[in-house]
């Protein structure tokens, strides 16, 4: 308790307390993707398997012999093979982490929950600037008055997630792989298709 009364004394604290909320959050939402996905050898052999297709579709891209019309047609078969493959690894891949990330969905709600009756009403931060509209509505969002400067701790714990979370997994080497990227359980339509 005492130590509530020593935090409360500081001009920062409740944005303070949010930010730290978030870092501990953004860690036991990594530990808990790295129990449940990270650490397992199927989530590694899906993992080089994107690596080796990734890089061996950027090498036959770059060596482009244009010589024989015959051997530009196997080529091509053969990149439309290997961007086959990178896809459905892509979407094995996302559909493994799908799993873990219901789990990591229920801390982040409960964390939220937490947080919202504990600054419910409650300016946390002032910001800098005049936001605009949007994003106006999105910080001052739970907050009486009509000074659009203040920050409310969903506006907050919603910028520290995104960014804190996503440099951890950098950090962490918990990124998606290169050929991953952008793939997802929605990826773009081939345009070869259509």
């Amino acid at each position: 308790m005492a130590t509530l009364q020593f935090l409360s004394s500081f001009r920062y604290s409740d944005s303070l307390t949010v930010v730290a909320i978030s870092m501990c959050t953004a860690i036991v939402c990594e530990a808990i993707s790295w129990l449940l996905i990270y650490r397992t050898n199927s989530y590694k052999s899906l993992k080089s398997s994107i690596d080796k297709a990734a890089k061996k579709l950027e090498t036959m891209k770059t060596d482009q012999n244009p010589n024989k019309l015959s051997n530009k047609k196997s080529k091509t078969k053969k990149i439309d093979r290997v961007e086959t493959s990178l896809k459905e690894s892509s979407r094995d891949l996302s559909l493994f982490k799908f799993k873990s990330g219901a789990v990591v969905a229920l801390v982040l709600i409960v964390v939220f929950g937490l947080l919202n009756s504990l600054f419910e009403g409650k300016v946390v931060a002032k910001l800098p600037f005049k936001p605009i509209g949007i994003v106006m509505k999105m910080s001052h969002r739970g907050l009486q008055g009509e000074d659009s400067t203040d920050c409310s701790m969903v506006f907050l714990y919603f910028l520290c997630s995104i960014s804190i979370r996503t440099n951890l997994q950098k950090f962490l080497g918990f990124s998606p792989p290169r050929g991953a990227a952008g793939a997802g359980l929605f990826p773009m339509p081939d345009p070869k298709t259509s």
